[in-house]
């Protein structure tokens, strides 16, 4: 993201650009409310609004892991949910303000420890204070240095799509900047990497 805010910023543009990270619904809230012009990550439900343009940014995978000292990391695989489902998740909260939250990955009665964000939610999972889907990219450095290990669920494997968003602009020096972004974003290369820093950009 900071390698294209600065090829952005060379081009000297008559705007200004302002990140912030949102998480879940908080994302396309973040558009449909009118605080964002570009929302990078978004995952599509069905009753998200679709007033607005979007194309896919990518799949990530995400395995189940939990550090070697957790209770979880003992028992033989596949894990069933019925297991999981007695020790503590980790999650990420949905930064929605308004509406409905969504969660991923929660079972019912499960108690769970909310976060702030993904660095957040793979500290804990580290340190052992739980359990949960983190995304294979980012979990893998600490499986292969011994911090987490993966375990297999019953449940099918966890893969999401996320999209990226954009509201419709007028044509001004704010449309032009939104147009340059979203030839970037026609990168295969641009979005896979982006897929690491997930938020809302406007």
């Amino acid at each position: 993201m900071m390698e294209l805010c600065e090829q952005f910023f060379a081009l000297n543009p008559p705007t200004r650009v302002k990140l912030a990270n949102e998480t879940l619904s908080g994302t396309l809230e973040a558009l449909s409310s009118g605080a964002a012009d570009l929302a990078l990550g978004v995952v599509m439900t069905p009753s998200a609004r679709v007033d607005f343009l979007q194309a896919p940014l990518g799949h990530l995978k995400f395995v189940f892991a939990v550090a070697p000292r957790h209770p979880l990391a003992k028992l033989p695989e596949p894990l069933k949910d019925n297991d999981i489902r007695q020790y503590r998740a980790v999650a990420v909260a949905d930064s929605a303000q308004r509406g409905i939250s969504m969660s991923i990955g929660l079972l019912v009665g499960q108690d769970v420890f909310t976060v702030t964000d993904m660095s957040a939610k793979l500290e804990a999972q580290i340190r052992g204070i739980g359990s949960g889907f983190l995304p294979t990219g980012l979990a893998q450095p600490y499986i292969d240095n011994g911090q987490l290990v993966v375990k297999r669920v019953e449940r099918a494997e966890q893969q999401l799509e996320f999209r990226y968003a954009w509201r419709k602009a007028e044509k001004s020096s704010h449309g032009r900047a939104l147009q340059w972004w979203l030839v970037q974003l026609q990168s295969p290369v641009t979005r896979a990497s982006l897929l690491s820093g997930r938020g809302a950009a406007h």
